[in-house]
């Protein structure tokens, strides 16, 4: 069963806004069985929404449509739609009670607009928006099914859980779609694919292997679709077995989760702490291990130390390092990382100095280069990285450096039995 997604709107086209809206329902549909098979984003104009409509009727048998449903003239989305259909408008008295009980409880009037996002195409199926004041519409047209949604997310989110998903799945008999992701780090997907070849070659036509690459992590997913029953749950963990242990040195977690969330989870099922030293990062690898429920169990915290004044005080670096090395060095990643340890107390640390650009470089020292250090007790990783010349990448690469060293001496640690 295929499904396509159509998002509307000028401000998702001139980068006002992110179309999060796509990503959300793709994952969702797909848990549910259904194969995306394109997502289009359009303007908030008549011919480009009727071409789009068109154009995905002939290539899929659900399409989504979300945007373009407020009570503003640039709204034309279900005036577009009514002319798709060829048909006039109703005023639903469901959506017209919804709209007064929303004014009401906010105690403002109610204005002519507003009325009119009552009206809906005749031909429709209203979906009750219960967070909102503009109704979604499910429709059946030439054996097809179109709906369409508010773009506002948390409105779209709740009428797909609660009205459109299960309405799909009682429609239609939906095969299982079954996934299973391999999160690795430090190693391209040339490599990977290389490593792997043969296990990739063998693999039954029922499953296949994406490749799914972001700053320094691949994600290896294996996938597969079946009705109910089976034996391709079984036959899709045999072959994540076989990744998992020709690559063992660079896996982080058998889920597809954040990496920082891996590594969290695994500190904590082993009681341990972490604390951070950074410079170039700015804090940007504390911050993606604190945007995590439960990280106060592992992270205790640490010290963004741009200056040399700061790398002494608070981490003890050496003054002469600094002068003698300079800031981005292996001796200051060094005493930065063992800093860290020793005044935070922590039982793991990590240490980020480097040039984030665009300014800064040196001769010896070019835009992107960085020390990065993991360390903890008796043992230590020092490592020097030249990335690029764009800041914000160079900042997530040294992040996930950081974090892909991190995770290569927690494993060696846990692995060798030795009591943090």
């Amino acid at each position: 069963m295929l499904a396509e997604i159509i998002t509307i709107g000028d401000e998702i086209l001139i980068g006002q806004i992110v179309d999060t809206n796509s990503a959300w329902m793709a994952t969702r549909l797909n848990e549910a069985g259904l194969r995306i098979k394109q997502i289009s984003s359009v303007s908030d104009d008549r011919e480009h929404i009727l071409k789009a409509l068109a154009e995905a009727h002939n290539r899929a048998n659900v399409i989504l449509i979300t945007g373009g449903l407020g009570p503003t003239k640039d709204d034309i989305t279900k005036k577009t739609l009514a002319d798709y259909f060829g048909v006039g408008f109703k005023l639903d008295e469901g959506a017209l009670e919804n709209v007064k009980r929303i004014f009401a409880k906010f105690n403002r009037p109610l204005l002519d607009v507003n009325y009119k996002q009552a009206e809906v195409p005749e031909n429709c199926e209203v979906i009750q928006n219960h967070n909102g004041t503009a109704p979604g519409m499910w429709f059946m047209h030439q054996g097809k099914v179109y709906v369409s949604m508010p773009g506002v997310p948390f409105e779209m989110q709740y009428m797909m859980e609660e009205s459109v998903i299960p309405k799909l799945k009682e429609l239609y008999h939906l095969p299982q779609i079954l996934h299973k992701t391999i999160l690795t780090v430090g190693e391209g997907e040339s490599f990977l694919a290389e490593r792997i070849a043969d296990i990739e070659d063998s693999l039954p036509a029922t499953i296949k292997l994406a490749y799914l690459p972001k700053l320094g992590m691949v994600r290896l997913r294996l996938s597969g679709y079946q009705d109910a029953g089976g034996e391709l749950q079984s036959q899709i963990d045999h072959y994540a077995s076989l990744i998992t242990e020709r690559i063992g040195n660079v896996v982080v977690a058998l889920e597809d989760i954040e990496l920082e969330k891996a590594i969290l989870n695994k500190m904590a099922e082993n009681h341990l702490t972490l604390s951070i030293a950074e410079s170039c990062t700015g804090g940007y690898i504390s911050h993606l291990f604190t945007r995590h429920a439960g990280s106060s169990e592992v992270f205790l915290g640490g010290a963004v130390s741009y200056s040399y004044e700061l790398k002494e005080s608070i981490l003890g670096v050496q003054n002469e390092t600094l002068w003698q090395h300079g800031a981005v060095s292996e001796e200051t990643a060094t005493e930065m990382v063992e800093g860290a340890l020793l005044n935070f107390k922590s039982d793991f640390a990590i240490a980020v100095t480097g040039i984030a650009g665009p300014g800064g470089e040196t001769p010896d020292k070019p835009v992107g280069t960085v020390w990065i250090a993991a360390a903890t007790a008796g043992k230590r990783m020092v490592k020097k990285f030249t990335f690029g010349s764009k800041r914000q990448q160079n900042i997530e690469r040294a992040a996930t450096a950081a974090l892909g060293m991190l995770n290569t001496l927690l494993t060696d640690v846990l692995k060798s039995g030795e009591i943090v």
